[in-house]
């Protein structure tokens, strides 16, 4: 990642925390999303574990500029020093040209993974089988904020670098808007994922379109922080 790009990241947390309503809470997200301790970021700021935790609460006032500055260098710091995952993660976000608000994760495999062990790491149930028997890599969609600010064009590129992969729409009641919108793209992925809702609780004409359009479709409840996590734990 290009020292431009790791400053964008840091603008854009920095940002976050001073528009927020709740700027404590705010950073703690951003915290765990690093997957980070109280006691580890305290640690590399050179303050008490009870600092971070009274400002992540609001028992202390809101932080300035330079206490959210700290902590954002503090978070990057931490995530270099352990080989920059989530600093990775961000940068091929960012180079398919989208806002880490809409599409929370893109990876390109190493190797084809089985399906099955896609849906494992998803914690996801398969509703529909399709015709493709692995995946080669997964983008994760904030799939109301992709429906409504993305172009048919735009939304192509949440393919990544092979349409051989999962597509996970997370913020989904049914599951209506992205069997539509997958109706538009050719070809189509090999699997995709509705998550945050129950397999019962899928639009009824879901499984017919997956069908006809040749593609798996499962259904997760996993929370979207661990989802997130396992998968990428995939080679």
């Amino acid at each position: 990642m290009t020292e431009s790009a790791q400053r964008r990241l840091a603008r854009r947390i920095a940002g976050e925390v001073a528009l927020s309503d709740d700027p404590g809470a705010t950073l703690r997200k951003w915290r765990t999303d690093f997957d980070v301790s109280q006691t580890v970021l305290a640690d590399e700021l050179g303050v008490s574990s009870s600092v971070v935790s009274d400002y992540e609460s609001g028992r202390r006032e809101n932080p300035g500029i330079a206490v959210v500055q700290r902590f954002v260098d503090g978070l990057l710091a931490i995530d270099a020093e352990r080989g920059g995952a989530h600093i990775r993660q961000y940068a091929r976000v960012v180079s398919a040209g989208f806002e880490s608000d809409i599409v929370l994760d893109l990876r390109e495999y190493s190797q084809a993974i089985p399906l099955e062990r896609f849906y494992e790491a998803a914690g996801a149930t398969e509703l529909v089988p399709g015709g493709a028997d692995h995946v080669n890599g997964h983008t994760v969609i904030n799939s109301i904020e992709a429906i409504t600010r993305l172009s048919s064009e735009e939304f192509y590129r949440l393919y990544g670098e092979s349409t051989d992969r999962a597509l996970v729409f997370t913020e989904v009641t049914r599951g209506e808007s992205p069997l539509v919108a997958l109706r538009v793209l050719t070809p189509t992925p090999n699997a995709v994922v509705l998550h945050g809702i129950d397999p019962e609780n899928v639009w009824e004409h879901a499984p017919a379109l997956a069908k006809r359009d040749g593609f798996s479709l499962a259904a997760s409840t996993k929370p979207v922080d661990e989802l997130l996590a396992d998968l990428r734990m995939l080679p």
